[in-house]
């Protein structure tokens, strides 16, 4: 767990001093190296990595548009998410998804950056395991601010009609992008949103990774024991602005502050050492972890961009008549109406 703490603690560091060249001193969201919003997870690392711990190659996982520390938790290609990011052809979708769209299948990891969307395929991804009669799981991820969602309280709902096993898990940083929490719900803790849905419900009133170890042990057992699922919301901070180029006035500075002092990967470094790691060995991980990052984003920008013409790949309709040299391999139209005319409903 601390390794993929320091891991994801550190690539979010090096991404914020990537992202922000050429974006200053005037804030530009299109120049540099990452262009678009970036929406960074620092202070979030004990949840994923006590979560993911417990979890095997052929689980799955759902994260929403903060999703690194988790990607990395899961065993999600450093490189090519590196890539991703950078819009790089060889990033996990071509360059195409960015960091809010990231996916690998060879991980099992998915995400998205619309509010609770993850939450629908993990419930996919349990019923597919339930009907296969497999013992994975799969679980998602998602914010505070998002468990007023239809689709996380109608995933809920499917996942304990049909005794699914998916673990939903709450990251609640306190802060909906700008909005604290208390101002737009009256439940402070949001893992009592499992009793409507006679589910277990359970929350970590701290970032102790150890903490969230325990209880996502609990939960995923169940899970894998075809008990049925579980709800668990675990008290994270963020450390950084909702996206990168927040200047977070809406916050109060003793709030930040807090933040700032509530580190749990100190809290777990601390905890390591009273059992008896050196502080050498703590060290020698950090560097490691520091080196592997490094490598990963001289990699990525190293590599090259998509061409124009692949835009028009991997998409649901074909581009516009003269675009391209090629036929296309799918008529839409005239297929349909085939289909219309067979009687077909397919």
């Amino acid at each position: 767990m601390f390794e993929d703490m320091v891991t994801a603690r550190y690539y979010e560091e090096r991404l914020q001093e990537e992202y922000l060249e050429g974006k200053q001193p005037a804030f530009d969201i299109s120049a540099g190296p990452i262009p678009g919003e970036l929406h960074l997870a620092a202070g979030q690392e004990a949840a994923a990595a006590g979560v993911c711990r417990h979890l095997r190659d052929d689980d799955t996982v759902t994260a929403p548009h903060r999703p690194h520390h988790v990607a990395i938790a899961k065993g999600v290609d450093l490189k090519r998410m590196t890539a991703e990011i950078f819009g790089r052809e060889t990033g996990l979708c071509g360059g195409k998804g960015g960091h809010m769209h990231l996916f690998d299948p060879d991980a099992g990891f998915a995400c998205s950056g619309i509010i609770a969307e993850g939450c629908p395929p993990a419930v996919g991804a349990g019923l597919a395991a339930s009907k296969r009669n497999e013992d994975s799981v799969a679980v998602a991820f998602l914010g505070e601010g998002a468990i007023s969602q239809g689709g996380f309280l109608e995933s809920l709902n499917l996942a304990a009609v049909r005794e699914l096993p998916v673990v939903f898990v709450i990251e609640d940083n306190d802060w909906a992008i700008s909005m604290p929490k208390e101002r737009v719900s009256d439940v402070a803790d949001g893992s009592r949103r499992a009793e409507g849905f006679d589910m277990p419900g359970t929350r970590v009133d701290s970032d102790d990774a150890i903490a969230v170890s325990d209880a996502a042990k609990e939960a995923i057992g169940r899970a894998r024991d075809r008990n049925g699922p579980s709800l668990l919301e675990v008290q994270v901070h963020r450390r950084m602005g909702h996206f990168m180029g927040d200047p977070q006035t809406y916050r109060p500075e003793a709030d930040q502050e807090a933040a700032a002092d509530r580190d749990s990967i100190e809290r777990l470094a601390a905890e390591l050492r009273r059992r008896g790691v050196e502080d050498e060995t703590l060290e020698s991980i950090r560097e490691d972890a520091h080196e592997r990052v490094d490598e990963a984003i001289e990699w990525a920008k190293d590599q090259p961009e998509p061409s124009p013409e692949d835009a028009y790949e991997d998409v649901f309709a074909n581009p516009p008549s003269g675009v391209t040299d090629e036929e296309p391999a799918y008529d839409l139209g005239t297929d349909a109406r085939a289909g219309a005319e067979s009687g077909g409903d397919d």
